[in-house]
């Protein structure tokens, strides 16, 4: 099977600190995989060099064919063909405040695609159906509840039909209900097809609603598997750390 997202031995630095030392990952397209990792291993760094947000050293990544390559970020005309392929959710929700729920979800279509209002809005009406957030979609962002701006941020992200979405720690701000229903919502994401590559803490979350777990550790993935055999049986330190580790945790 073809892999939605191939990451190969990724390096990446911020300064004089190396961050990612040599990362390799895939994602298969109906797969969510759960980038796991304490405060500070890379997971956040490694998900913006995959939506080409931000650079890495050396290796290569491949987003449903589209290379990138090591150095600077492209430039953003030449990165047309990839923002189609990924979508990405930022653990802040990151939804222009002046614009309304329906706004935010079609701005990308109509100004980056090209589309008619009128057809971006029914797809994106669509979207909010589908993620039960319809009735918000006059609201702005600044009157959304805690579980309505990520499912929000999500339809946002899914409107140009990306091939790999990735999340950003989705259930940092979530109670227990809310984040069980943003795990059905996933489960039904990649049942359709996406791929899902999230960056998160939260060992039951992953446990509950990943196929698969990569644990990232001093910028290097030390262990990867299913999640009850990683997140259960492990006897690595740094796994033990990630389950010792807060329910919360700040962006890296």
């Amino acid at each position: 099977m073809t892999q939605a997202l191939d990451v190969r031995d990724v390096h990446a630095s911020r300064g004089p600190h190396q961050v990612l030392r040599g990362v390799t990952i895939d994602v298969a397209p109906g797969e969510i995989c759960a980038l796991m990792g304490t405060s500070g291993a890379g997971k956040t760094t490694m998900l913006r060099a995959i939506a080409a947000l931000g650079p890495f050293d050396s290796g290569s990544i491949v987003v449903d064919g589209f290379a990138l390559t090591p150095g600077h970020v492209p430039p953003e005309s030449k990165l047309r063909v990839l923002r189609r392929s990924v979508g990405m959710v930022f653990q802040q929700h990151s939804l222009f405040e002046h614009l309304s729920v329906i706004e935010n979800v079609t701005l990308a279509l109509v100004h980056a695609l090209g589309w008619t209002r009128e057809r971006a809005e029914t797809e994106a009406s669509a979207l909010l159906t589908t993620l039960g957030v319809a009735h918000r979609a006059a609201a702005f962002p600044r009157q959304l509840s805690g579980g309505e701006a990520p499912r929000v941020t999500i339809a946002r992200a899914l409107a140009p039909d990306p091939t790999l979405l990735l999340l950003d720690e989705p259930t940092s701000a979530l109670d227990p209900a809310r984040r069980t229903s943003l795990g059905e919502v996933l489960r039904a994401l990649a049942a359709e097809g996406h791929a899902l590559l999230i960056s998160t803490h939260d060992v039951d979350f992953a446990e509950a609603f990943a196929d698969r777990v990569a644990v990232l550790a001093k910028g290097v993935v030390v262990e990867e598997g299913s999640p009850r055999d990683i997140l259960s049986d492990s006897t690595h330190a740094d796994v033990r750390a990630l389950l010792r580790s807060p329910s919360a945790e700040p962006p890296e």
